[in-house]
C-alpha cells in the first residue's frame, strides 16, 4: 500500500509541475503569440504558400538535381521560407515556442538529474550542443565528448 500511495503523491506533484508550466509567463506568451499568428491573415497567407511549394519541393526532393524544375523549386522555396520566417508574427511565435521549449529542457533535465547524473535526457538541439549523441548531458557520461 506504501507504494501505492507514493505514486499518488508522485502523480500529484507532477501534475501541480505540469500547471505551473501552463501558468508560467513563458506559456502564457507562447500562447498570445500563437492566437496573433493564427488571426493574422498575412501570417496565415504566407504559413500556406509555403505549405504549398514544399508539396513541389518534396517532389523535387525524390529525384534530386536530376528534376528538371530542381533549381527553380529549389530557389523558390528559400525565397517563401526566408519570407514567411521574417515576418513578424511568425518570428514571434518560432521566438515563444523556443523559449517554451527551452523551459521545458530545463525541467527535463532537473527532474531526470535529480534522480541520477547519468540519466540521459533527451533535449531540442541536442545534437548541436553534445557532440551528437541527443543524451543530453554533454558530461560524456554515454560515451559521447562535448563540443
Amino acid at each position: 500500500m506504501f507504494a501505492n500511495l507514493e505514486v499518488i503523491d508522485l502523480l500529484d506533484k507532477s501534475e501541480a509541475l505540469g500547471q505551473m508550466v501552463l501558468d508560467s509567463d513563458v506559456k502564457q506568451e507562447f500562447d498570445q503569440a500563437k492566437q496573433r499568428m493564427e488571426n493574422d491573415q498575412e501570417a496565415q497567407h504566407l504559413i500556406n504558400q509555403f505549405n504549398n511549394m514544399k508539396e513541389s519541393y518534396d517532389e523535387v526532393e525524390r529525384f534530386g538535381r536530376y528534376h528538371p524544375d530542381y533549381s527553380k523549386i529549389m530557389k523558390e522555396i528559400r525565397v517563401v521560407k526566408r519570407e514567411m520566417d521574417m515576418h513578424d508574427t511568425i518570428a514571434t511565435y518560432k521566438l515563444a515556442e523556443t523559449n517554451l521549449q527551452k523551459l521545458l529542457d530545463e525541467i527535463s533535465q532537473l527532474v531526470a538529474f535529480s534522480v541520477s547524473d547519468k540519466v540521459k535526457v533527451p533535449m531540442d538541439g541536442a545534437a548541436l550542443t553534445d557532440g551528437g549523441c541527443g543524451c543530453g548531458s554533454g558530461g560524456g557520461g554515454c560515451g559521447c565528448k562535448a563540443s
